[in-house]
């Protein structure tokens, strides 16, 4: 059995902070009922076509869900939403700010009626405060939480090359709703999860707010090398590519310079015998490094890094990860069924075998309003009124 089976969760969510959340909770077998706008839908639906036609960040967050399309506009389509969540277990919406008051899913409005179900609201900002009722996206919040001004070259801030901000919510938001169901065991009270794309952010900034305290300088940005630890980044081999490794201590400092770039009185260099110091001189020691490594290809330095135990690794392109050794050596690959067709869909890394379609907009409309009893003429008029 999978341990959310017989758990119902109805989600208003769109882009990707609730659908990642969302898509978990289904992973471990829960029922994820999404609620998507008519015609339209998720509008990341539309973010792409680079999935065999269907949007890859949808692909990415929606297997295992039903579809129901609702004008929540129209009060027949409120009465429809009023009764789901009468049936569920936890509602996640990541509306823009007061839209979910307006249809009556606020914690005030919801929870007398409801006392067992878990509310999640996840927003940029959060449910109070000054910037309670601003709009964010993803790229907004890394700038917000201060992740661009450490991340990228020493003469300009770079983003994520992933939806970091909206993983990071996404992630609060699932554990928050496991950590839930499990107290309303003991209690049968359901609970408010606030979850705040900035909060999940700062959580995860804790290592250079920290660096940077009582008005400390902050990690430079250092491009893709570690910024308060070296050496620990990409380094050219004499083929021109690029072998990544990093030190994380002084033994392994010295195993390297005595095993790998064959220069052992080069550990005891007072320029270079602690990490502040080689940090401090990163420039002098990248030049001695890489004069080291001049006569070799990237697959020699490889072998000596792994002869000496220190921790290596290739620079990957996205090619090079579809076809990853690990991930088929450790049978991580599955199907998936789509309005495409099949799609290879990776399993979730911690347990959650699921691997159900990713829905079409509106696909299970008709089931679902026959489940809440209306019959099929209530549910073709329902189509002719545009309130599904």
């Amino acid at each position: 059995m999978r341990p959310l089976q017989g758990i119902t969760v109805v989600t208003l969510e769109h882009a990707i902070a609730a659908p990642f959340a969302t898509r978990q909770l289904a992973d471990l077998g829960a029922r994820v009922i999404k609620i998507e706008r008519p015609g339209t839908g998720d509008f990341a639906r539309a973010y792409d076509s680079r999935a065999r036609g269907l949007s890859s960040h949808f692909v990415w967050t929606n297997r295992s869900k039903e579809s129901l399309s609702l004008d929540l506009k129209k009060p027949q389509a409120k009465a429809i939403l009023s009764a789901l969540v009468a049936k569920s277990d936890v509602v996640v919406q990541n509306l823009a700010p007061g839209a979910a008051a307006r249809l009556g899913l606020s914690e005030a409005l919801l929870r007398p009626a409801h006392p067992g179900v878990i509310l999640c609201d996840i927003s940029g900002y959060g449910g109070s405060g000054p910037y309670r009722d601003r709009k964010a996206y993803d790229l907004l919040i890394q700038s917000e939480a201060g992740f661009l001004s450490v991340t990228g070259t020493p003469g300009e801030g770079v983003k994520a090359g992933v939806s970091i901000a909206d993983i990071a919510a996404g992630m609060y938001a699932f554990t928050g709703i496991l950590s839930a169901l499990y107290a309303r065991k003991d209690t049968g009270q359901g609970c408010h999860l606030d979850i705040s794309m900035l909060e999940a952010m700062a959580e995860w900034m804790s290592f250079p707010m920290y660096y940077a305290m009582d008005g400390a300088a902050p990690p430079p940005r250092a491009g893709a090398a570690h910024a308060t630890i070296f050496p620990y980044g990409p380094f050219t081999a004499g083929d021109g590519r690029a072998v990544m490794f990093g030190l994380q201590n002084e033994r392994e400092w010295a195993i390297f310079c005595d095993k790998v770039i064959d220069f052992a009185e080069l550990a005891t260099d007072p320029r270079f015998d602690a990490n502040a110091k080689r940090v401090a001189n990163r420039a002098p020691l990248t030049e001695i490094i890489h004069a080291a490594f001049a006569g070799l290809d990237a697959e020699a330095v490889v072998a000596r890094l792994d002869a000496a135990g220190i921790a290596n690794a290739r620079v990957r392109d996205m090619a090079e990860l579809w076809s990853h050794p690990q991930l088929k050596a450790r049978d991580r690959w599955r199907q998936v069924a789509s309005p495409a067709g099949p799609l290879p869909a990776l399993l979730a890394p911690a347990g959650g075998d699921r691997m159900d379609p990713i829905p079409a907009l509106s696909e299970h409309t008709d089931a679902i309003l026959a489940e809440l009893g209306y019959d099929p003429d209530a549910i073709t008029a329902l189509h002719a009124d545009g309130v599904v």
